[in-house]
């Protein structure tokens, strides 16, 4: 991959993005600024910002993919699909469908509900078929990430994927075990998997995971095919937990809000959060 930045600049960027995570505060366009900086740019300043957080002692336990939802794209100013790792102290699974979540250190927080796997083996990398993609998995699970910007959501797509993808927060409802008979009728009902998010019961946004790449099962072969071309990452290994996007518009959160999810086709556990401060 040919660099754009030097890796002075590369560093410099992190050390930007870093500082603004640790004092929760909002920075301009990177990529505004710096014609230089474009998506390739955009991926060795994340590999930069995962090495300083698992100096700091974070342990990254997944991945999270983004924009995979083409009917936002025109509405956050992207054109393409993108990854972050997530890490231990970023993810909890909810107890009997419910969590507590704080939004401290928080930029402009959002909330996605989405479909989350858990790997049994690396995903194939060239692969375009869902049966075969979701051979990879162990289980799957509804989850809800929260995400922020410190950009105020007024970014390019460069400028996202440095910030961790957006990153902040995944809360992951029951497993579901994955088991080979199963594959063919999980991989025909994904797709078909419809989601609607409520505030204090009330019914705001719904979706369908069809607009998840065709299925979040692409979602995982996106992945594995992105990660064949940057060496640079880690590859996908068992056990990793992977985000595959949200199936609806992020909607903005704040503190003493519950919000909760209801998802239908597949055997899949509502989850209802309470935001805090």
């Amino acid at each position: 991959m040919e660099q754009g930045l030097s890796s002075q600049r590369v560093q410099a960027v992190a050390r930007e993005l870093l500082d603004a995570h640790d004092r929760a505060t909002l920075i301009e366009s990177i990529a505004a600024r710096d014609p230089a900086f474009d998506l390739d740019a955009a991926y060795l300043v994340a590999a930069e910002l995962m090495r300083l957080r698992r100096a700091r002692g974070a342990r990254p336990v997944g991945r999270k993919i983004g924009f995979t939802n083409r009917g936002i794209w025109a509405r956050y100013n992207v054109d393409a699909p993108m990854w972050a790792h997530v890490y231990e102290d970023t993810v909890r699974y909810a107890e009997g469908g419910k969590a507590a979540v704080s939004l401290a250190g928080t930029v402009s927080p959002r909330m996605e509900p989405e479909i989350l796997f858990k790997l049994r083996t690396p995903v194939p990398a060239g692969c375009s078929d869902a049966q075969e993609l979701l051979r990879a998995a162990e289980w799957y699970a509804h989850s809800v990430e929260i995400v922020h910007s410190h950009f105020d959501w007024k970014f390019r797509l460069a400028d996202a994927t440095a910030d961790w993808a957006c990153h902040a927060r995944l809360v992951i409802g029951e497993p579901q075990a994955i088991r080979a008979q199963d594959i063919a009728d999980l991989a025909r009902a994904l797709p078909q998997v419809r989601v609607a998010l409520l505030r204090d019961g009330v019914r705001q946004i719904e979706g369908v995971a069809a607009s998840v790449l065709g299925s979040p099962a692409f979602a995982l072969g996106f992945l594995a095919d992105l990660l064949a071309r940057q060496p640079f990452m880690q590859p996908l290994a068992a056990g990793e937990l992977i985000s595959t996007g949200t199936i609806t518009d992020a909607l903005p959160v704040k503190p003493g809000e519950t919000w909760s999810t209801e998802i239908s086709g597949l055997p899949l556990q509502n989850l209802s959060i309470t935001y805090t401060d």
